[in-house]
């Protein structure tokens, strides 16, 4: 959009500068402290600049200058989720005594104050309304609302923008000129794009093989144990559907019993579970392919498609090194691109309703 400026902070591979970028927006830069994401970011965004720094080591006379003169302001970021997420909560609930990046919203906090951006995105899990008694997310909307209007959105359900994976996302919008709303939802429950619209027409692929002709569409090696647990796995079952000599131990004590979420196919006609770093693994959650035939988990292109990048997005450059942790690393600490185009297009339609009242 003329006259309007953005600037990504935790940008990683850049998904999130990508749906601004795809809604015309002008993004100046992106921040992360994982170096290895530039080439991913600032190929896929032209235009932008990729700074290498944490957020705790980055000076507010060091961003405040990308902003042009007259620009209106926007400042956008998705903190590092781990600490936040379901997942620690139910499995290392002490994260938050060893693990820094819990303060990373207060980092965040600490610049919108400095650089008084006229627009503020920020978009993490939804779990961060209530992690350590929902302190820290009520300490960063205290701060906002100051000198915005703040208006959050604790459980964005993906599916109803046209994302086909079941995840929520606490999307909280702030603005210095009024509320700033999320644009409607655009599917409906029938409507709902399933896993074989995202990534059925794919080549077909054994476990360990890439496709020759796309060198994303990889998938994962498998153990002669996890193949014969592939193969008596049935789309949207459980490890419960196995004979019981393929049962892993810890499931058969009781207290595993009711871990039914991993080793589990999709399903064509369904939603695909939350894309995480480790979607490539069978035993990591049900990412088993859901076509009986193809005996693996679903490939980076196939998680990268669930996650709505476009398959001309770049993640590493062509000559590789093609590292599959990096890549799923990418594709799973990712905001989904359509989502980001959603917040874009909200923010669009606030700036167009209230453009007398922005310096630009």
């Amino acid at each position: 959009m003329k006259n309007c400026s953005v600037i990504d902070l935790f940008c990683g591979a850049g998904a999130l500068t990508h749906g601004f970028y795809l809604e015309d927006f002008n993004v100046v830069a992106g921040l992360d402290a994982d170096e290895s994401c530039q080439y991913a970011y600032e190929t896929n965004n032209p235009g932008t600049t990729f700074i290498g720094k944490r957020i705790e080591d980055i000076k507010f006379a060091e961003l405040a200058p990308l902003y042009p003169e007259g620009h209106v302001k926007i400042l956008i970021g998705c903190a590092p989720c781990q600490p936040y997420s379901s997942y620690n909560k139910r499995y290392n609930k002490r994260i938050p005594d060893r693990d820094e990046k819990w303060k990373l919203l207060s980092n965040f906090s600490d610049l919108i104050s400095k650089i008084q951006p006229d627009i503020v995105s920020m978009e993490n899990v939804p779990d961060l309304v209530n992690f350590n008694n929902g302190k820290i997310y009520q300490d960063f909307v205290n701060r906002l609302d100051k000198d915005y209007t703040v208006t959050p959105y604790p459980a964005v359900y993906c599916p109803d923008y046209g994302i086909p994976q079941q995840r929520r996302r606490l999307v909280l919008l702030a603005s210095k000129l009024g509320k700033l709303e999320l644009v409607p939802p655009t599917h409906k429950p029938e409507q709902y794009k399933t896993v074989k619209d995202a990534i059925g027409g794919l080549d077909s692929l054994e476990a360990g093989q890439t496709s020759q002709d796309d060198p994303y569409h990889k998938a994962s090696g498998l153990s002669d144990l996890n193949l014969r647990r592939m193969k008596k796995s049935k789309p949207g079952g459980t490890w419960k559907d196995w004979p019981e000599g393929l049962v892993a131990e810890c499931h058969q004590r009781k207290s595993g019993s009711t871990y039914s979420g991993v080793y589990g196919r999709m399903r064509w006609d369904g939603l695909s579970p939350t894309i995480t770093t480790q979607c490539y693994g069978f035993g990591n959650g049900r990412f088993g392919h859901p076509d009986s035939g193809q005996n693996r988990a679903i490939s980076l292109r196939e998680a990268a498609r669930l996650q709505t990048f476009p398959d001309d997005y770049k993640f590493v450059p062509p000559e590789g090194p093609h590292h599959f942790t990096t890549i799923a690393r990418f594709i799973g600490n990712a905001v989904p691109v359509d989502l980001a185009k959603v917040i874009a297009q909200s923010i669009k339609k606030h700036i167009e309703m209230h453009s007398s009242g922005f310096k630009g």
